[in-house]
């Protein structure tokens, strides 16, 4: 055997020699990367063939659980969220779990209440969570303390992240510049986190940006430092051969099926890029491949229905230009395509760096991705010449007012003012740590859920989620039948799709009839001409059994008209004889002898039921398709004009919809939990 051979075979064997200083590697393929390529839609059944050779990897740690997982499950996937993790925990025995927390916001969209926080950290721990990479959208790190002291109550690995974004090109500027990292990493270590991380939830750091910012914190602070970079804008590859030659102590990577686009770097490059060197990551480079084999036949197939094929490149750069997380611009995208308004998305484009500096210059993270980014749509839809701001959201309202915690710069005190008129909390901000002012909540969902809940994970359950949450307590405990939209894709039904979509290319998808035998044609046969969209047509037409009484049933009029004298009498038809075939002038149409019954209406797109006989008046419309969250009025109620009337939740976040007028509700068409078109009739006040 020649020493080549030798070398390769070293050099890729898992026995080869031990790097001085390898670099940890966490996969985030069965949180991150099916949340950041298809929706967050991955089910715990496709996790399990991969779960076992997973763990033999030799991962610092795996992405099971957190950011939209647990939305997602209990809301689409039918799947209780807690059975996740006590399940994939019986597969991996040797490497560690991680999730990501939004620190006082949980799992959720805003924050909640302390008693909550501290039952949702003790009761993950307990279904077998070890490492809480927590983070807060606008690096306000008051929104730590409760979570913090309950994951060191829980003796587990607290990792701190620090939100990255930018005001700049690149890294630099007034706000967020290398003492502002380097100010909060410090911060971190204070409050005794055993890990730093960078958390690039955008792709936006650039190598040389990452080499300096890593170097400057290995130096300042002594908790392993990780590097979390989304591949969006194409630099994060780059960037993490930077930051491994600056010190970096750990990386974030996915399988390959799972990467790149709005996801992570795969793991196999780096693996082979620094097999040999001093940052080795000692992985079985063959032992990927069939893990990626499995996911690639096995499990893929289930889910390329959702990957977003409208795109031929695998990066986006305009993710350096306004910023946002990749999943949070398809989720904008689809939203102005529901809204037959995505030829305005240049405009959101343009809006958004706007929006995101009159609200404090904040980070685009969830949930404050979503804050930013819904108002800009609701701007660009609804705002004109003379009002910016003209429906502004819940989320919206909240942070101006502080319950999100401390932007890092004012917000736009015109925008504050507008925001919390009438704002149920008082119009005037808070400046404390935001949960001091929420009162306990964990009881009150308690009593809410009654004994549909059968233990403490589905009271947390309802308690951060509670229009889907009952929901899905009643699917899993039988209440309801859980729709088939939830349930999940085998490969059967792949295939059968796949066919159809052969078919269909074909032209086969409409099956020949059989053959019938064809009648000899009737005296009263009749020939016409058709045409449609420009196509010309020859038709015949017997009637079996005589020919047809031909009646015209004249269409409603708008207003009565003038009657207006027949130009020519109509040539008498005897009865049962055909019309003539001549083509007659114009004439008044008469009442005829029984007329053929009218053809039903074409069914209508998706929008509310009918209001009731006696409902007439003004209808509200949902402006936008959402979900119902609530009704703020019921029938019977008087309301003024501007009372909010319905809270519709879009994209995650509350809008609240006033009353068009003064009058009283007459019909309320929907109930919470409800799925509702755009221009749906949500009620009618008359």
């Amino acid at each position: 055997m020649s020493d080549q051979v030798k070398m390769t075979e070293m050099n890729y064997s898992p026995d080869r020699p031990k790097a001085e200083n390898p670099i940890k590697i966490m996969d985030l393929s069965l949180r991150d990367g099916h949340q950041s390529l298809f929706a967050t839609r991955g089910r715990t059944e496709d996790m399990i063939p991969v779960a076992e050779l997973m763990d033999e990897v030799g991962f610092w740690a795996v992405e099971t659980w957190g950011g939209a997982t647990f939305d997602t499950m209990h809301r689409f996937l039918n799947e209780d969220p807690w059975q996740r993790l006590r399940t994939l925990k019986r597969y991996f025995k040797k490497t560690p779990f991680s999730m990501l927390l939004r620190a006082q916001n949980l799992v959720g969209y805003r924050n909640y209440a302390d008693d909550l926080a501290e039952a949702f950290v003790e009761r993950t721990a307990e279904n077998g969570m070890d490492i809480f990479r927590t983070f807060d959208a606008l690096n306000d790190y008051r929104n730590f303390e409760t979570v913090v002291k309950g994951i060191k109550k829980a003796g587990k690995h607290f990792q701190g992240c620090i939100c990255y974004t930018m005001t700049e090109p690149r890294l630099g500027g007034e706000i967020y510049n290398l003492d502002y990292y380097v100010n909060k990493a410090k911060d971190l270590e204070a409050m005794g986190a055993d890990s730093i991380c960078i958390k690039d939830m955008a792709g936006l750091i650039a190598p040389y940006d990452a080499y300096n910012l890593i170097k400057a914190l290995k130096a300042a602070v002594k908790p392993p430092i990780h590097l979390h970079s989304h591949f969006t804008s194409g630099m994060s590859p780059m960037s993490h051969l930077k930051a491994i030659e600056a010190g970096v102590d750990i990386i974030d990577t996915c399988m390959t099926p799972y990467a790149y686009r709005t996801s992570h770097a795969a793991v196999e490059p780096l693996v082979m890029a620094l097999l040999g060197t001093n940052r080795d990551t000692g992985f079985d480079i063959k032992k990927l491949a069939r893990i990626n084999e499995i996911l690639e036949k096995e499990v893929m197939p289930k889910y390329k229905h959702l990957l977003d094929d409208s795109k031929v490149s695998v990066i986006d750069i305009n993710v350096l230009l306004h910023q946002t997380p990749g999943g949070m611009l398809s989720n904008l995208v689809n939203q102005l395509r529901e809204m037959d308004a995505l030829d305005k998305i240049d405009q959101v484009y343009k809006e958004l760096p706007r929006v995101r500096k009159e609200l404090g210059a904040i980070p685009l993270v969830t949930p404050t991705s979503q804050i930013v980014g819904i108002q800009t749509v609701n701007n660009v839809l609804f705002d004109d010449e003379n009002e910016r701001y003209k429906m502004i959201t819940a989320q919206v309202k909240d942070l101006c007012y502080g319950l999100y915690g401390k932007t890092a710069i004012p917000i736009d005190p015109e925008v504050q003012k507008k925001a919390l008129k009438g704002y149920s909390r008082g119009e005037e901000p808070i400046t404390c740590r935001p949960a001091e002012v929420l009162e306990p909540e964990l009881e009150k969902a308690r009593e809410e859920i009654g004994d549909l809940a059968k233990d403490i994970d589905d009271v947390i359950l309802y308690a951060i989620y509670p229009v889907t949450g009952r929901k899905f307590l009643k699917w899993k405990y039988g209440v309801e039948a859980p729709p088939k939209e939830v349930l999940p894709r085998t490969i059967e039904d792949v295939k059968k799709d796949e066919e159809l979509i052969k078919k269909a290319k074909a032209g086969l998808l409409v099956e020949k009839a059989p053959a019938k035998d064809v009648p000899e044609k009737g005296e009263a046969t009749r020939k016409f001409n058709v045409f449609v969209d420009g196509d010309y047509f020859a038709v015949e037409v017997d009637e079996p059994g005589g020919a047809p009484i031909i009646a015209y049933q004249a269409p409603a009029q708008a207003a009565p008209a003038t009657p207006a004298a027949p130009a020519a009498p109509a040539a008498p038809t005897a009865p049962g004889r055909p019309a003539p075939a001549a083509p007659a002038p114009p004439v008044k149409p008469t009442p005829a002898a029984p007329a053929a019954p009218k053809a039903a209406a074409p069914a209508p797109a998706p929008a509310a039921p009918a209001p009731a006989a006696d409902a007439s008046g003004t209808p509200l419309t949902a402006p936008m398709p959402g979900m119902i969250v609530s009704y703020a009025k019921k029938v019977g109620d008087a309301v003024k004009k501007g009372d909010t009337v319905v809270i519709l939740e879009a994209m995650k976040m509350e809008n609240a919809l006033p009353a068009p007028c003064d009058g009283t509700v007459k019909a309320v068409n929907f109930s919470s939990g409800d799925s509702v078109a755009k221009g749906a009739v949500l009620c009618v006040i008359g």
